[in-house]
């Protein structure tokens, strides 16, 4: 049962012989149920400073548990981003290892056709050089031959 301080303030009490002193029953009564008034009060002033702060921890968790969530995705996307550029890297160099192979094989094809015009041309200035000899020896021929036949008419005069 739970006793008010109305309940106290009410409380009446039958007078005997030799009893208590009514008087000081009375004002202890009022002490006690002034005193149950003011722990009435603080405990519902404690009952509603503890729903506050609940309610704040409630709060406070929620905040937590939404940092620690965008912390976590944060770091995901770090990572991903970190990855993402891990792999553009590695695509970057291939691409360039692959450009620089390229590069390099068609400067060696520059190289096997220069060299190949060079033994073409080679050839060709033997060939010139050939032709050239043949020609100026078919001409010395016809000299010597336009020489004989000179020749040959200033001893019949």
């Amino acid at each position: 049962m739970r006793i008010t301080p109305l309940d106290i303030q009410q409380k009446q009490f039958p007078i005997r012989f030799r009893g208590f002193d009514v008087e000081e029953v009375y004002a202890f009564l009022e002490i006690v149920r002034e005193e149950m008034e003011n722990l009435l009060r603080e405990n519902a002033s404690l009952k509603e400073q503890i729903q506050r702060l609940e309610s704040q921890l409630k709060e406070y968790r929620d905040m937590e548990t939404t940092l620690r969530e965008t912390l976590m995705t944060a770091q995901q996307m770090v990572e991903e981003y970190r990855n993402n550029a891990r792999k553009q890297a590695e695509l970057m160099i291939k691409e360039a290892e692959l450009k620089a192979e390229q590069m390099v094989r068609e400067a060696q094809d520059k190289v096997i056709k220069i060299h190949e015009d060079i033994m073409d041309l080679k050839g060709i200035r033997q060939h010139i050089k050939e032709e050239l000899r043949r020609l100026l020896e078919s001409h010395m021929r016809m000299l010597e031959f336009d020489a004989e036949r000179e020749k040959g008419k200033t001893d019949e005069v």
